[in-house]
């Protein structure tokens, strides 16, 4: 299944960007959904090409019941994002992979930062797989919907998380 997502922020690039890479950020996204932030960590300087890892628990309540049935009461997601250096103009990219514990599904995705005057466009344009033979299409089709909501609290969060601080 394609996901495909755009917003606009009223925020620079590098605003929006520090607060996608912020641990408190991060936190805060974790428990408005009902989960809780595990681990996070940054590999390089956030000024040039960096890495990070978020791990979190988030609860399946919200989850169409095939999947449900795969995963159980909670799932653990560990998101890796590799960010490329700035662009000349400040657009960032980072590319995204989400591995769900105990679900057969891959999630993979592009997250370019996009610099428009005092503002940033946030494009996100991924897949979502499964590889369970038979039903990994409609277990895919389930999840899809639920990645491109998590995805869209993200952006909207940042938000209001750049207005209060």
């Amino acid at each position: 299944m394609a996901l495909s997502a755009s917003t606009t922020l009223p925020f620079s690039v590098d605003r929006v960007a520090a607060t996608f890479v912020d641990e408190d950020f991060l936190r805060h996204t974790s428990e408005y959904v009902g989960g809780t932030l595990e681990s996070f960590a940054i590999e390089g300087d956030t000024a040039g090409a960096f890495t990070t890892t978020t791990v979190r628990t988030l609860p399946t309540t919200r989850l169409p019941e095939i999947a449900r049935k795969f995963v159980g009461e909670k799932l653990t997601v560990t998101q890796t994002e590799k960010w490329e250096a700035p662009a000349a103009d400040g657009s960032r990219v980072s590319n995204i992979a989400l591995k769900i514990s105990g679900a057969p599904l891959d999630v993979t995705a592009v997250q370019r930062l996009v610099a428009e005057g005092d503002s940033t466009r946030v494009e996100l344009d991924g897949s979502v797989s499964s590889s369970v033979p038979l039903l990994g299409g409609k277990i895919a089709d389930a999840a899809e919907p639920m990645v491109g909501k998590a995805l869209n609290i993200q952006a909207q969060q940042a938000q209001a998380w750049l207005e209060r601080h």
